[in-house]
């Protein structure tokens, strides 16, 4: 399908709402290790968080995967989850806080554009922790298009944004 619509400037992902097999387990690893606040229960079943009072970034339900086996892996579906950090300080903070309590982190990558953490939730469901480089320092092809990379990210060089703590 062509189409020349583009969506509008500001568009933006308000939110992602995720089947979970354990809602408490879940609630221990959105809000109790990466600091998403809770804003509201529906009774048993689902849980709804946020960051700065917004009424939510993340759903979290067990309507139809309560007591579940993660999704396969080499099948269609989510790939990760992507949470912006609004600066470089923030994002050496949460993934400090990850080695601290030793929470298993499965890559780190420089993207050119971005610097992005990747670990799983308690339920295999893939999770981006990012923080995106100035527009002014991003690359681009003769074409206009944004060039972007995957080089190993140095995780001492993030980390040393917290010296001055």
């Amino acid at each position: 399908m062509s189409s020349t619509y583009k969506a509008p400037d500001g568009t933006s992902i308000g939110h992602v709402h995720l089947k979970v097999s354990d809602l408490d387990r879940a609630l221990e690893f959105y809000r109790d290790l990466l600091g998403f606040e809770l804003t509201t229960m529906y009774g048993d079943q689902a849980a709804f968080l946020s960051a700065g009072r917004y009424h939510h970034h993340i759903g979290l339900n067990t309507w139809h995967s309560k007591g579940g086996t993660p999704a396969p892996r080499n099948s269609a579906g989510l790939y990760h989850t992507a949470f912006l950090y609004p600066t470089r300080k923030d994002l050496a903070r949460i993934v400090k806080r990850l080695i601290d309590i030793g929470y298993p982190i499965s890559g780190a990558s420089d993207h050119g554009v971005s610097e992005a953490i990747y670990l799983n939730d308690p339920d295999g469901n893939g999770v981006e922790l990012y923080r995106d480089r100035p527009k002014e320092e991003w690359d681009y092809r003769g074409d206009g298009s944004i060039e972007m990379a995957t080089e190993p990210l140095d995780l001492n060089d993030l980390l040393g944004e917290l010296e001055s703590e």
